[in-house]
């Protein structure tokens, strides 16, 4: 994208700053206040209050905000983060503490600052918008709006002045605010248009993306295909997902889903390799600097390839599911290093995390001291200050690191076990049990040393997603290793979801915000993820406890999100509540990245209340909950493992649709590839009115879904004509073709158009520019359906 705008010039490098830059932040805890509070300190979201007493006129979202953009016709500068975001500390420190950057702000802009973890709906939202523009993603993301919220274009983090890195010319904050504000000034229909484009752009990709049904056979040789693309970009050296062509450098996730799905597929007769590579990647990562040797519990990510420096934030999701994990790889191989590790990560959920009313707190800072990493890395001083006693000094450093370069930033180490505990306590001349011994009370000491260090900001929001995924790691692990105070913990957890974080209607709020005297109260809609990672989490403790009220409260639950969130039109989960607040566009979460996304834990939820119940209705929701996705599935499996691994459970009972043994094999991934449009309007009437004939040409043996398409599950796909004109579009009358029924008893009956179906459009003309004809098309033949295209032609 482009605009009309020198400054603009270098936006396509802007986003290679994210991870490049190397300046530090300030620690939120200690905010300096010497501006007067803004408008956000009266929200209860750690991130925005951390933002309360910057310069710049921040807003939170809301009617408030746009009402006065459109008043004043000013464009909207929206900032994107969360509490413990590393490059949103550094942002607000360089920019929004600014004095010379908030009066730009201040005096062209209406600036909205948003929690992505309070509402995860307006993030993903914009980050669609903005990987359609062809950016990367990440946080802070900073989007620029029109009046009315339409995206125009953004990026994440930008430095407060234009710099040179490596060579390359990147804009600043201020250079960037003054150039949109000059385009906005000379050429506002140049943005609005674009804004519109872009807008439509993302609500067309989000129907599409979750619209792609196919009729290609959904069985084992799909779920195959799925585990085969994943273990094709497993680091086979030090574990992980990766970059086969680039040697697997740069960071790394741990992608729990991912793993979970693999460790599902190794436990075959086939799946040994998988094996392997599952346990190779939960083994770097427990010996790595990922996870925390002394107080226990997961970062976020690595950094690079071997695990050992990360970004040092904490997560509730992260640490919840990697229980979970490590609990279902112990049951099956009882690795007495996964049992230390899901132990040591409960012990700090407990003591660090968890709410005394039994909640969890949703993240822990990555910096301390406005530095990253401040208090969990040591230098050589530090550590023999700690150990005097140098015989102490020499076996700590030989099981956990501090000898030899430093690993972190040239001057400190990330603690981390280089070699295997059997090995060093070989050249210590001690057992391995001994040598555990010997290094208990020296972890014991450094922890000591590091608890009088600055903390690192706890964030105590308790946001109900993470924490039905905290009660399923819980239960998993209370009942693998048969630890009652593990399921007392997640019966705690799961009592406060239920009766704190629940209306009298059953619905669910998405945070339990906690003011600074410690009283807390529900707030916001819950979204489709908050709902299907509760029903996990209650379906696991009552697997674990046999308690049938646990059950009864995830079926309850199911019910409602059903009512709530399901698409009427279509099948799959909403993201948002039917009733929630109306964005540009809405999406269905279906992509499996670092957490399942609502849909495959949906999936994967029903499917297991099916098989506990026996209820056909549970069978028949998985069924079209999985086919809504199954273009992605056949298409792009390593995108969607968690719903793969709902899909393989389903399979016990084969129930999706076998194509002909004889279907063609296409090659063509685009509607527009096999569908083309012609059109050609009348001279007008009297009135002023035209009537359009518009026809498709079909190539054979392809056809498209008629209008209308008569079948539930298929309606989004069906075919849909309209006019424009000047990039509006107007009001006509279009009389579709006589059509086609396919009878199919799977699908349910449907119908379409082959050939060269001719559609009639009457319509009246508002402007004087030229008329547009548009198309939206899904094209199938016995076998696959194609990605939906919109066809356009020009009438003279």
């Amino acid at each position: 994208m482009r605009l009309n705008s020198p400054g603009l010039a270098a936006l396509a490098l802007l986003l290679a700053l994210t991870t490049s830059l190397s300046s530090r932040a300030a620690d939120p805890t200690k905010a300096e206040k010497k501006h007067p509070a803004n408008r956000l300190a009266k929200e209860s979201s750690s991130y925005l209050l951390q933002h309360a007493h910057n310069p710049v006129d921040w807003y939170p979202w809301g009617e408030e905000a746009f009402a006065r953009a459109k008043k004043e016709n000013k464009l909207v500068f929206l900032s994107v983060g969360y509490s413990s975001c590393h490059w949103c500390h550094v942002m607000e420190r360089e920019s929004f503490a600014s004095e010379a950057i908030a009066k730009i702000l201040n005096t062209h802009y209406v600036c909205i600052k948003v929690d992505r973890e309070e509402r995860p709906d307006i993030d993903d939202i914009y980050l669609t918008s903005l990987q359609l523009m062809g950016q990367g993603g990440g946080w802070p993301m900073t989007m620029f709006l029109t009046p009315d919220g339409k995206p125009i274009f953004g990026g994440t983090y930008f430095p407060p002045d234009d710099k040179e890195i490596d060579g390359r010319k990147i804009t600043g904050m201020k250079t960037l605010l003054d150039a949109v504000q000059e385009t906005w000034k000379d050429d506002p229909k140049r943005l609005l248009e674009q804004a519109d484009k872009i807008a439509r752009a993302t609500s067309e990709y989000l129907v599409r993306s979750t619209s792609g049904i196919t009729l290609a056979k959904l069985d084992a040789a799909a779920i195959k295909t799925g585990a085969d693309s994943l273990l094709e970009i497993m680091d086979p050296l030090h574990g992980g997902f990766g970059r086969k062509r680039g040697g697997f450098e740069g960071s790394k996730f741990p992608m729990p889903p991912s793993l979970a799905f693999l460790w599902q597929q190794a436990k075959k007769s086939d799946g040994e390799n998988l094996r392997v590579q599952v346990k190779l990647t939960l083994n770097k990562i427990a010996d790595g600097g990922i996870y925390d040797h002394l107080g226990g519990g997961f970062h976020r990510y690595s950094t690079e390839r071997t695990w050992s420096v990360p970004h040092f934030e904490k997560m509730l999701y992260d640490n919840a599911q990697l229980v979970e994990l490590y609990a279902k790889v112990y049951s099956d191989d009882p690795n007495p290093r996964y049992r230390e590790v899901i132990t040591d990560t409960l012990a700090f959920i407990e003591r660090e995390m968890t709410d005394p009313t039994g909640g969890f707190y949703s993240a822990l800072d990555a910096d301390s001291d406005g530095k990253e990493g401040a208090f969990y890395v040591w230098t050589r001083d530090e550590l023999k200050s700690a150990f005097p006693n140098d015989a102490d000094y020499t076996l700590f450093t030989a099981a956990l690191g501090g000898h030899g370069s430093p690993n972190f930033e040239g001057n400190a180490y990330v603690l981390k076990r280089s070699r295997s505990f059997a090995d060093v306590a070989a050249d210590q001349k001690l057992t391995e049990a001994e040598l555990r011994a010997k290094l208990a009370p020296l972890k014991a000491k450094l922890l000591e040393v590091r608890a009088s260090r600055n903390r690192p900001f706890l964030d105590r929001k308790i946001l109900t997603a993470w924490n039905g995924m905290m009660i399923a790691g819980y239960a998993e692990a209370g009942k693998v290793l048969k630890e009652p105070k593990y399921l007392d913990a997640a019966r705690k957890a799961a009592d406060f979801v239920l009766t704190k974080l629940r209306s009298a209607d059953g619905r669910l709020a998405r945070v339990w915000a906690i003011g600074e005297n410690g009283t807390g109260s529900a707030k916001g809609v819950a979204f489709s993820e908050d709902y299907a990672f509760v029903i996990h989490g209650l379906l696991n403790l009552f697997s674990a406890t046999g308690e049938r009220r646990w059950l009864d409260e995830a079926k309850s639950l199911t019910e409602t999100v059903k009512r709530w969130h399901t698409d009427d039109r279509a099948a799959g989960y909403y993201y948002t509540a039917n009733d929630a607040e109306k964005l540009f566009a809405r999406s269905k979460d279906y992509h499996d990245g670092v957490q399942p996304s609502a849909n495959s834990q949906m999936a994967a939820n029903l499917v297991r209340l099916w098989k506990l119940t026996d209820s056909e209705d549970y069978r028949k929701a998985a069924d079209s909950t999985i086919r809504t996705f199954g273009y992605t599935i056949e298409n792009n499996a390593d995108q969607v493992p968690a719903m793969l691994a709902a899909l393989d459970r389903l399979l016990s009972e084969p129930v999706l649709p076998t194509p002909p043994a004889n279907a063609p094999k296409d090659l063509a991934r685009d509607s527009a590839k096999v569908v083309k449009l012609a059109a050609l309007a009348a001279k007008p009437a009297d009135d002023g009115t035209i009537t359009i004939t518009a026809t498709l040409t079909i190539d054979k043996p392809w056809h498209v879904y008629a209008n209308p398409v008569k079948n539930k599950t298929l309606q989004p796909t069906e075919t849909v004509v309209a006019v424009y004109q000047g990039g509006k579009k107007l009001d006509a009358k279009v009389t579709y073709p006589a059509s086609k029924t396919v009878e199919d008893e799977f699908t349910g009956d449907y119908e379409i158009y082959e050939g060269t179906p001719t559609i009639t459009i009457t319509v009246k003309p508002t402007g004087t520019g030229p008329l547009e004809v548009r198309a939206t098309v899904s094209a199938c033949n016995e076998r696959s359906c194609l990605k939906s295209s919109t066809l356009q032609v020009m009438l003279p």
